[in-house]
């Protein structure tokens, strides 16, 4: 692993958490880069990365509470008067410090997993009715297996909350790379699996709020090297490309 990409990373994650430099664990979630990859190998300790990227040790790193994350974010419904998306959290973090990361409010659940959260924390106190009524619809929102599926004919223009995959097939000394969009990744993986002569090893999952245009990107991106529909014939570098984002 090249070390000015590590000291890149290190400084990309910090910037998108308020200048707040990440934890080892927190920094693989966010990019996928081991600590195998830079233990030993270019420094002895996190804290030395940390130094040579220009960033100061984390003392502490701080655990929100669940119920302060939907505190803060109830405060967000009521200054925006809607449920925020990624970008607005990452904003609002931005402008407050104070403000929960939005990965810590991603560890709490999907969007609709959040508005659920929501709306019971409200209505457990009788309070914020009025978040409860910006909420409730996206609360009593259909689940389903597979971000594809539809319920009406101009759902696909909407934004879809989910994951983008990225799954291997491996075929004799070939390798396909599908890339595909979910729900539950895991249980897609496995359906696909049934109808093809191996199973499918998962790869990489990225986190969105817009499984479409980001499952466009990529497709649009390794267009070169499409095989047939969502198949791909990649790279070590498309695939370490793909496993850095974590969020789109």
């Amino acid at each position: 692993m090249d070390k000015q990409h590590i000291l890149d990373e290190i400084r990309k994650t910090a910037a998108a958490s308020g200048g707040a430099p990440l934890g080892k664990s927190a920094f693989f979630r966010e990019t996928g880069i081991k600590e195998g990859d830079w233990l030993g190998k270019h420094w002895a300790r996190w804290g030395d990365a940390l130094r040579e990227a220009g960033l100061a040790p984390n003392q502490m790193q701080i655990a929100y509470s669940g119920d302060f994350v939907i505190e803060r974010l109830i405060e967000l419904i009521r200054e925006l008067g809607r449920f925020p998306v990624h970008g607005e959290l990452k904003l609002k973090r931005r402008s407050d410090p104070t403000f929960p990361s939005h990965n810590a409010v991603a560890r709490l659940g999907l969007k609709r997993d959040l508005a659920v959260r929501v709306v019971e924390y409200c209505k457990a106190r009788g309070e914020h009715s009025d978040v409860v009524a910006l909420c409730a619809p996206i609360a009593a929102g259909p689940l389903s297996d597979s971000v594809t599926s539809a319920s009406s004919a101009d759902s696909k223009d909407a934004v879809k909350e989910g994951y983008l995959y990225m799954a291997l097939l491996r075929l004799g000394r070939e390798r396909r790379y599908k890339i595909g969009k979910a729900v539950l990744v895991e249980r897609r993986t496995d359906e696909i699996s049934i109808q093809l002569p191996e199973a499918l090893e998962l790869v990489h999952a990225i986190r969105t709020d817009d499984a479409y245009g980001i499952e466009d990107y990529w497709h649009r991106r390794f267009a070169t090297k499409n095989t047939k529909g969502e198949w791909f014939a990649l790279s070590r570098q498309d695939i370490d490309a793909f496993r850095r984002r974590k969020f789109m």
